[in-house]
This record gives C-alpha cells, sequence and structure tokens, in this order.
C-alpha cells in the first residue's frame, strides 16, 4: 500500500481510476475515514485529516470504490464514470 497521492498536484482529485473519476470535496470532508475503512488502496488522510485518493487506488475495485464513497456519512466523495455522476445521485 502507498500513502501517496494518485495526482500530487491534486490530491483530492478530481482524478481517474479505471473509467471512474473520483473527487473528494475537502471542505465537506471531516476526516470519519470510513472510505479508508471500506477502501484502503485508495484512499488516505492528508495531515489536516482529509481524504486523499492514492496512486494505488486501481488495486480497489470499482464497486468497493463506489461502496467507500456511499459510506461517507458527509458524502463528501463524488464519482463520475463516462462522464455521469453516479454517486451521488
Amino acid at each position: 500500500m502507498s500513502d501517496l497521492p494518485k495526482d500530487p498536484a491534486k490530491p483530492h482529485g478530481p482524478v481517474a481510476v479505471g473509467e471512474l473519476s473520483i473527487h473528494v470535496d475537502p471542505d465537506i470532508c471531516i476526516g470519519a475515514a470510513t472510505c479508508i475503512a471500506i477502501a484502503p488502496n485508495t484512499f488516505l488522510l492528508d495531515s489536516e485529516a482529509k481524504a486523499i485518493i492514492l496512486d494505488t487506488a486501481d488495486a480497489d475495485e470499482e464497486n468497493t470504490i463506489i461502496d467507500a464513497a456511499r459510506g461517507c456519512p458527509v458524502a463528501a466523495i463524488y464519482i463520475e464514470k463516462n462522464g455521469q455522476r453516479i454517486y451521488p445521485a
């Protein structure tokens, strides 16, 4: 597992992971870490306790990443697929 962001210039995204585009809104993220528990290859908290997207995100399955977004208690993770928002809908 890595603790390096997938895109160091945009650690919160949006970044492409397979067919998904993932973005974490750091203004909404409360650092609950539910996303990390569900998709540990995709998410990690930075020094400000905000989720970032890891360079190992491709190791998690698409459904796992979507489940991690659904698990966020404040809906801070946005996911698009093929240009369409799939979470939150």
